[in-house]
């Protein structure tokens, strides 16, 4: 699925998807979750349920706003997250993003629409 997310992108943007690394083994993944418009980027993450609560996630996401305010293209970062997953929430707000709103997923349920400016 990341493979045909990520290359659904890369031909109007890369990169487009990031393996999360932690002492040389692959803790999971951070992607654009769709191609970029008007400047902004939509993010999202995982990882493997064996290594969570280790800071991978924040760490990753401070990674991924480093990249994109070095990247003159990107103007703001945008993700969601369902409104049970606390864990996810912490991870962004601890990165600076501020809820925007709701939207309902047919798959997820309610989701919290996040974003954070990158720009310099």
């Amino acid at each position: 699925m990341l493979r045909e997310l990520a290359n659904g992108i890369r031909p109007c943007f890369a990169p487009a998807s990031w393996m999360i690394i932690s002492d040389q083994e692959i803790v999971g993944m951070c992607s654009l979750v769709k191609p970029p418009t008007d400047g902004a980027i939509d993010i999202g993450y995982g990882i493997a349920e064996s290594c969570r609560s280790k800071g991978h996630a924040s760490g990753a996401v401070a990674d991924l706003l480093l990249w994109a305010r070095a990247n003159e293209k990107v103007k703001t970062c945008k993700a969601e997250t369902s409104v049970s997953n606390t864990s996810s929430q912490w991870v962004l707000e601890t990165n600076g993003f501020v809820q925007t709103g709701t939207r309902m997923d047919a798959e997820d349920g309610e989701m919290i629409c996040w974003m954070v400016s990158v720009e310099a």
